[in-house]
């Protein structure tokens, strides 16, 4: 059935969820129902702005649904919809770049842009106490949430957990495949261990590509989520206030 013009004012939402390896994204009602096929494509090689952009403009035409704005979660820090680092992208090629505006221009509609482990937490956590978000994939991803109000953006995966590895080298893709599923297993352990310690989260949840792989025996208040899961955060993205830090980009008039 076509949408309406009244269906697109009734504010469905486009959720996109960029990560090292794929590019995700789906239509979704304002209280985060998938309204959509949920549609990914890889994440282009040589992973530029202008790579990516490419990549979000081909996934979106094949949704065939209206949408009135859009959520994008983004693997680095961003801030006031510019992104500032992406390390698991193109090096050196995602310096102060306003993502959010090139979107908005791309597809005429507001755009509202936060780290992607931020955006997955949003679509998970159930709001009560304090509640942690893992994103294990290219990278390691990291959001807090206490009571249901998302945290300021920490990049915890930058941390040093030896003398020479941060999060991302020890428990990232690289590590994954170079030692296997066994042995990253207890690496994983081991980081929640440090979690446990460091954090006492009430709540702790884990997604992300190779969230698949984990073996674990885990503990009662550990869950394991989907990126469907996760790109559903894309609606309540526009539930926040100024007060999360959250700039809306609208579209340049020519």
């Amino acid at each position: 059935m076509p949408v309406t013009k009244k269906e697109e004012d009734s504010n469905h939402i486009l959720s996109i969820d960029i990560g090292g390896t794929s590019i995700k994204a789906g239509i979704l009602s304002p209280e985060g129902d998938l309204l959509s096929e949920f549609k990914k494509l890889p994440t282009p090689e040589k992973s530029t702005p202008e790579a990516v952009l490419k990549c979000i403009q081909e996934l979106v035409a094949t949704l065939n649904q209206d949408f009135s704005k859009i959520s994008i979660g983004f693997p680095g820090y961003v801030k006031c919809g510019r992104v500032q680092t992406a390390v698991n992208l193109a090096k050196n090629k995602w310096t102060n770049v306003n993502l959010a505006q090139q979107v908005s221009d791309l597809f005429g509609k507001p755009v509202r842009l936060i780290n992607d482990a931020d955006q997955q937490a949003l679509g998970v956590v159930a709001g009560k106490g304090f509640e942690i978000v893992f994103t294990v994939g290219t990278g390691f991803g990291t959001a807090l949430v206490f009571d249901g109000d998302l945290l300021p953006h920490l990049e915890l995966a930058h941390l040093p957990i030896t003398k020479t590895k941060d999060y991302d080298d020890y428990i990232g893709d690289r590590a994954f495949e170079k030692i296997g599923v066994e042995k990253w297993n207890e690496r994983l352990a081991h980081i929640i261990e440090i979690y446990k310690t460091v954090f006492n989260y009430d709540t702790l949840y884990i997604g992300g590509g190779n969230a698949k792989h984990i073996t674990l025996d885990l503990d009662h208040n550990i869950k394991l989520v989907s990126n469907k899961d996760g790109i559903k955060g894309g609606a309540k993205l526009w539930d926040l206030e100024e007060k999360y830090h959250v700039y809306t980009n609208h579209p340049n008039k020519k």
